[in-house]
Parts: C-alpha cells; structure tokens; sequence
C-alpha cells in the first residue's frame, strides 16, 4: 500500500499566524492528497489539519518552555516522516529546523520564511550580535530560504545566506474577494451599524499591542491632532503586552472620546471599509498583510518609512512615508489627508492597482512553485 504523504507547518501561535496567514496554504496540499499537520501554541481548531502537535512554545526565545517544544517537535518530525517541514515565526523557525537536521538527512526538505528579519539597516547592535549569527547557521540546514520583501532578499542573497534555494514571494496575499471598497452610501451604513458617526474622520491600525508596533506615537498624535480636527477617531485592532499601558495613556491624556482599543477582531473588512485612512508607525516590519488589505480597500496610508512598509506603500502616490518616530512629520500627513478628500480617492485608486501582485491566489501559484522546486 502506498502511504500517504506528509507535510508539516510548524509557528508559534495558531490564532495570531496559522488561522491568519496560512490556510490556503494547507487547503492546496490537503487538495493535492497530503495529510497536513501543524505543531503551534494555541487552542484553536485549525481547518484542513489533520493533526494538531500542540507545543509550549512562546514568542519570547529565552522561555524555558521551548526547549520542552522542542523536545515535543523532534520527537513527531522522527516519528512521522514529513516530506516537506514549513517553518514559520522567529522562535517555530529556530525550533522547526534544529529538530528537523536528522529528518533532512533522511529525506524530508525543510522551508523557512523569513517574515522579517531581527536584524535589518538600522537595527541595533544587539540583533545583529544575536539574531544574524543564528539565522547565518540555520540556513544550513534550509532547503528553501522565503523571503518577503526586498531589503531581506538582498541581504540574505550578499551575505551568502548558505540555503540550498532563496526565493522572494509576495508575502502570503490578500483576499481582493474580501477586502474592497464600498460606495459612500454603503460605508456610512457600516458607520451607523458601528455606533460611528457619519462625519468623522477615522484612522484604523490593526496590530499587537507592542513596542515595535509603536502606537505610542498614534495616540500622542490624536492628542495634538483633535485639536484641529475635532471629530477625528483612532480605531486600535490588536491584543498585546502593552494593552494595559495604552490604555492608561489614553485616559492619562483624556482622548477616550476619540482613540478606541477594539481588541481581536474577526470584522477587520468592515472596519476598514468605514474608514478614511490607514496609519502604521512600525519601527520594523516584513510585509506587512493589514496594509495590503488596506490598499485593497482603497484607503491611502500613512506609513512608517520601515523595511515592509516601503515595499508596499508608494511615497506621494498611494499615500505617505513618515521616518520613524516622527510624529510631527506624521501629524502632517494625516492633516493633508484630511484636507484632501480627491487626494485620499486617488491615493486609494493607486493602492489598488499597486496591490494586484500580491493578490492571494497569485501567491499562493507562486508558493506551489517553491514547494514543487523542493519536492521533486
């Protein structure tokens, strides 16, 4: 009897990368006969899985619990002799490879995506002491090294990244499906049902809650901004470490009434189809999937000029580039955005044509290509 063969996608979390990023991913290789695993923290059921590895793995690489992990993930990448290992995350790409080189000796190809390197132009020096070295040695034992944006690519590809194969793909895609504009009539009855006023004007950042993502520098700047623009709203979509941090900001500088924190959320196409404007402060990013959804929405952005961010975002064509921490820079554009309502139609009317090469299912052709290179 033939046996059934078997691929395997190892993150972190299951909520916050494989439900977000990954499923038509596991949809194609359930559909081309492959039994589908997926080792990750979380709880969540995961559609087209035919088995869930629950690990102890954590975010943070210094928790005791990943060596636990893995433990756990050598012992079924042993055991089950996968054809094809996936790793995704910083810490599941660390644990996924260092438990597969014994597998990969005996067959199986292992696949890493970089979603954004640790280190970068313009990191400190500590990530590039601590995170280069190890991701220089794990690309040894990398069949195929993903990368996702222009800045990693290059810099992988100078540096002599030692991976059988690197690649640059268009992130993991965005459903145009679901993310795309509504007419006016149509976004003021989503501000209706939202509880949101018909003439505000409203910003939307949906991201974890944390240092990195820096909406420090997005509620400082609604605190100067409301002052000119009255009805101005700062919809934060996210959960994280700093969850409790900013929301003390925001009562500490009394703009409740115009910074909302939503938490998780599943409707994030309808929160950006009500909206006027997408805002990004990151200081680093990969490429990052809100932004490609925003331009498939039609919105203009105003963005932090970051690795990711910069591949996306077109300076003076589908929005703004701010240099990082600039908050003065970034209030400027938010202020010409809304002065310009023909600016905002236009920039978004660029977006979208700006964003029809990361379209899902050109991705994930592109993504069939890859795994077919390493599988045959």
């Amino acid at each position: 009897m033939k046996m059934t063969k078997k691929v395997l996608f190892v993150a972190t979390e299951d909520q916050g990368h494989i439900m977000k990023f990954h499923l038509p991913y596991l949809h194609e290789f359930k559909k081309a006969g492959y039994e589908v695993h997926v080792a990750c923290g979380g709880d969540q059921r995961i559609p087209y899985c035919d088995r869930k590895i629950s690990l102890a793995i954590k975010r943070n690489p210094l928790r005791l619990s990943n060596v636990k992990a893995f433990f756990q993930l050598k012992k079924a990448i042993d055991l089950e002799g996968y054809s094809l290992i996936h790793c995704h995350t910083p810490v599941g790409g660390v644990l996924g490879r260092l438990a597969s080189i014994k597998a990969r000796k005996e067959g199986s190809r292992v696949v890493y995506t970089a979603h954004g390197f640790h280190f970068f132009k313009g990191a400190s020096k500590f990530a590039w002491a601590v995170y280069y070295p190890i991701e220089k040695q794990l690309a040894r034992w990398t069949d195929c090294l993903i990368t996702i944006n222009k800045e990693d690519y290059e810099l992988a590809r100078t540096r002599r990244f030692s991976a059988k194969t690197l690649v640059h793909v268009h992130g993991v895609g965005v459903d145009l499906k679901k993310y795309h504009p509504v007419c006016q009539a149509e976004k003021l009855l989503l501000r209706n049902e939202y509880g949101f006023k018909k003439d505000a004007f409203i910003l939307t950042l949906a991201a974890d809650y944390n240092k990195n993502k820096n909406q420090t520098l997005l509620i400082q700047m609604i605190d100067e901004l409301r002052k000119e623009i009255p009805k101005i709203k700062l919809l934060l979509v996210g959960e994280g470490v700093l969850d409790q941090e900013y929301h003390a900001l925001i009562k500490a500088l009394g703009v409740e009434k115009h910074v909302e924190m939503l938490g998780f959320r599943k409707d994030v196409d309808k929160l950006l189809q009500l909206s006027d404007v997408v805002v990004s402060s990151s200081y680093r990013e990969g490429l990052p999937v809100f932004l490609m959804e925003a331009m498939a929405t039609g919105l203009p952005i105003v963005a932090s000029r970051c690795r990711g961010n910069r591949d996306l975002v077109v300076d003076g064509e589908s929005g703004f580039l701010v240099e990082l921490d600039q908050q003065a820079a970034f209030s400027f554009a938010v202020k010409r955005l809304y002065a310009g309502p023909s600016m905002r139609e236009e920039m978004g009317e660029r977006a979208r044509v700006l964003v029809k090469p990361y379209e899902q299912k050109l991705v994930v052709e592109e993504m069939k290509k890859v795994y077919g290179a390493c599988l045959a």
